[in-house]
């Protein structure tokens, strides 16, 4: 590096890169960037003061589809979320679009939460799913619809990012109609399946299930369970909320899985006679992950699926063993609203820019793009319980406000942030990631190191040899400030 300084090197690379930037930016098609009046056309904004008033029971309805296709091994699919040019060989276990309708019967309208077993979901296509819904008028006064992943690491790629090539989309078209369509189907259906009943949650501490593997070691290891009782006695209907990576399967998997959530619904399925489970994860930036998984990972495929299996029934179990139940007055409130972050990863927008990448970009100027996204928050009961709603892999102290010291971060100095935890008004409050959009890791700015001089493509290690792979995969050291601030204001707006 040295050498490469006395060169003058990393300044030219660096204004290489910048030019190159904004000369992508200023070719790329009008049609490639969002308008304000696009971007919001299905965007249900929710509630615009939040209310106390109950109504007399919860009107709950449950549905999923199939999302694995059939011709797995004819077709090319890729699996998403470690290596490209990985071609499913066959399916463990299927992936499903599994969808919620919520209504607190005040009339103030329904809420959608749906959870699609795949890493990662662009806006853009949640959009379309949205779109899907609401012209089909299946679903009068519907005030919020909310699409989450579960960031299973095995499943088909829905985002581009691991086809062929780096440079090559590995989305299958076929597919991704599929998976709109099919989502679409399930939100409606799961409508038309509502039942009235009661609603309870309670929560179950994971302890050495989880480990954290950059510093700080802070995640929210509390499961927590949303649990929908019918009045007539019928299915139960979980929804299931933890921070951990579902990445169990590992790198050397060529098998199409859901990892860890599959098993934690059989062993719950199983143990409770046919109960409906959706598992939401939660803040796993950092990077969040099970226990112990190097020791599989290091093994054979057979290896980590055992793990897969045996970690989702411990999970499963842990929901099952909840004994601290308190039941939830029927109120359901949420609000959402745009958010603009600053991109300044070139790698991403070159993504963008030959397609491989699809979220919604606006034009800020003539050399900026900023990327359109949205946060929500919702409260269930009577300030019972808070969800943060965040489009990507929020870092768990920017929930939590255990930041790094000056000393101990790798720009040397102090986080300047109002976590999510100094913005509680609910009794318990955890966060719903990867929510209506994936916008990589969301970093605290103290800590958000890039390589000198080919920054967002090379890894860079700090002065304390901490790897910093992280920043590659995130839109920019903004990001966390611009998400925590729309945040801050939108609950604020609510009271």
């Amino acid at each position: 590096m040295e050498v490469l300084r006395f060169l003058g090197l990393p300044a030219m690379v660096r204004g290489i890169i910048s030019a190159l930037l904004s000369l992508i930016i200023i070719i790329m098609p009008n049609s490639m960037f969002t308008t304000e009046t696009d971007e919001a056309q299905y965007m249900l904004t929710g509630d615009g003061i939040f209310s106390d008033v109950a109504g007399d029971f919860w009107t709950i309805g449950f549905a999923k589809e199939v999302l694995s296709p059939e011709d797995i091994t004819s077709d090319t699919y890729y699996i998403a979320g470690y290596n490209t040019n990985n071609p499913a060989k066959d399916i463990l276990d299927d992936m499903y679009a599994k969808a919620v309708y919520l209504d607190d019967n005040t009339g103030r309208g329904g809420v959608i939460v749906c959870a699609i077993d795949c890493v990662g979901i662009s806006r853009s296509d949640i959009n379309d799913i949205r779109r899907k819904v609401i012209e089909s008028g299946e679903i009068p006064n519907l005030k919020s619809i909310n699409i989450c992943a579960t960031h299973a690491h095995s499943a088909i790629d829905t985002q581009g990012l691991w086809g062929k090539a780096f440079y090559f989309d590995g989305k299958n078209d076929d597919f991704m109609n599929s998976l709109k369509e099919k989502t679409a189907a399930a939100i409606i259906a799961a409508y038309k399946s509502r039942e009235n009943g009661r609603l309870y949650f309670g929560t179950a501490e994971a302890d050495g299930m989880q480990a954290d593997t950059r510093t700080p070691v802070d995640f929210d290891a509390t499961v927590t369970s949303i649990r929908f009782e019918p009045a007539d006695g019928g299915r139960d209907t979980y929804i299931v909320n933890y921070a951990c990576h579902a990445e169990m399967l590992g790198s050397k998997t060529n098998v199409v899985s859901a990892d860890f959530p599959a098993y934690m619904t059989k062993e719950i399925d199983e143990k409770t006679g046919g109960a409906n489970v959706v598992f939401i994860n939660g803040a796993i930036g950092g990077l969040v992950t099970g226990a112990e998984i190097d020791n599989f990972l290091k093994g054979e495929l057979s290896e980590c699926i055992e793990h897969t299996k045996e970690y989702g029934k411990q999970i499963g179990g842990l929901v099952l063993g909840i004994n601290n139940e308190k039941e939830l007055s029927p109120i359901i409130n949420i609000k959402s609203r745009t958010v603009s972050v600053v991109c300044e990863n070139t790698a991403l927008l070159l993504a963008r820019f030959i397609g491989v990448l699809n979220n919604d970009v606006a034009l800020n100027g003539l050399t900026k793009v900023s990327i359109i996204t949205e946060v929500s928050y919702a409260e269930l009961g009577s300030r019972q319980i808070g969800i943060y709603m965040i489009p990507g892999e929020l870092y768990p102290e920017l929930e939590s406000g255990n930041f790094l010291s000056a000393e101990e971060s790798a720009n040397g100095v102090a986080a300047d942030y109002k976590s999510l935890s100094e913005m509680s008004r609910c009794e318990h409050n955890f966060v719903l990631g990867l929510c209506n959009d994936e916008l990589g890791y969301i970093i605290p700015e103290n800590d958000f190191m890039l390589h000198e001089w080919l920054p967002y493509f090379n890894i860079p290690y700090d002065s304390f040899d901490r790897k910093h792979y992280e920043e590659t995969n995130s839109v920019g050291p903004k990001t966390a400030g611009t998400l925590l601030e729309a945040m801050d204001e939108l609950i604020t707006s609510i009271r």
